[in-house]
């Protein structure tokens, strides 16, 4: 019997639900009698050759942990062939077949490259909190994001209350708008600014002054990130309402903290499903949530694919529950 040997590595910004993902294609990996890699620093760390033998002590105790214990890092030099083929190099050296790549856009593009140059069997599994990523339903650490969202949006409602002011709440979602759309109506939101919409300032302002008609005294806006500046879109509107009005950037608190439920049952199916993809010797694929059912699709779908999605919907949906 031929002795297979995989590796596991996370890529991009950190999400929770990483590590759970992590324990659990370690852990079937084992149980099939594979030799298991960790990648530390994602490619920056493979170029550099940091890769190490997993043992299932490694791998103990982090389901519930956010972040990713293997380490992640930028590599803007992966971005040349030369480069990617001493990453590559360091993987066969040890007979690396397989490999789990845990993150996001970036991720997918970096493992795509080594399936397609080098034969290296690459597995995707969606980790990012902005829920961007084409082919699954939802990508690890977007609930527990939206999670810590609306417990932000809970406590700035308190003092938004008080002073009778409209806060402009920014969250991550420089592609999507997913965050600060469900943000918006789980969290009781008086207005919503996303990348997909178009979001002229004369429409919020003409809600917010509504609001002011119908007795409302205060209110939440969500805005994305990649809409713009929350700070220039707050100058906008001044002169445009009576309120005050205050910004607050959530920022990198959104990322951290311990994955919901939800995030590490998904993350421990993807990664379980993961290693069964690459026992059966696949690769060049990412792995989705459609309804309740995993799925797959070559790891290019997650650029060139159709984003399915009732973005419409949940937008109007939205501005209704806003008034």
């Amino acid at each position: 019997m031929i002795e297979r040997k995989i590796a596991i590595m996370t890529s991009g910004g950190d999400s929770p639900g990483m590590n759970a993902a992590i324990r659990a294609a370690a852990k079937t990996a084992m149980s099939k009698g594979m030799t298991v890699y960790g990648v530390r620093r994602g490619y920056l760390g493979m170029l550099n050759d940091e890769i190490f033998p997993m043992t299932g002590q490694f791998v103990s105790g982090i389901v519930d942990k956010g972040g990713t214990v293997l380490l992640t890092a930028r590599c803007d030099e992966f971005r040349e062939e030369k480069f990617r083929a001493i990453a590559a190099n360091n993987l066969k050296k040890r007979g690396i077949e397989g490999l789990v790549v845990i993150g996001g856009d970036g991720s997918y593009h970096g493992a795509d490259l080594l399936y397609r140059e080098h034969g290296i069997k690459v597995i995707g599994i969606p980790g990012t909190i902005d829920n961007d990523i084409k082919g699954t339903q939802f990508t690890l650490g977007f609930d527990t994001c939206l999670n810590t969202i609306l417990d932000a949006i809970s406590k700035i409602r308190d003092t938004a209350t008080s002073h009778e002011r409209t806060i402009l709440v920014e969250v991550m979602g420089r592609s999507a708008g997913d965050l600060a759309l469900q943000a918006c109506i789980a969290g009781g939101g008086d207005g919503i600014m996303i990348p997909e919409m178009d979001n002229p300032i004369e429409l919020l302002a003409l809600q917010l002054k509504e609001r002011r008609k119908s007795g409302k005294l205060h209110d939440i806006v969500l805005v994305a990130e990649g809409v713009g500046r929350v700070y220039e879109i707050e100058q906008e509107l001044k002169g445009r309402i009576s309120s005050e009005i205050r910004s607050v950037v959530l920022g990198h608190v959104q990322r951290g903290g311990t994955p919901s439920g939800f995030d590490r049952m998904l993350a421990s199916r993807m990664g379980h499903k993961a290693i069964e993809l690459l026992e059966q010797d696949q690769g060049g694929l990412m792995i989705g949530l459609e309804g309740i059912e995993l799925v797959t699709h070559p790891i290019d779908y997650a650029w060139n694919g159709e984003r399915r999605t009732n973005l419409d919907t949940d937008y109007e949906l939205a501005l209704l529950l806003a008034k």
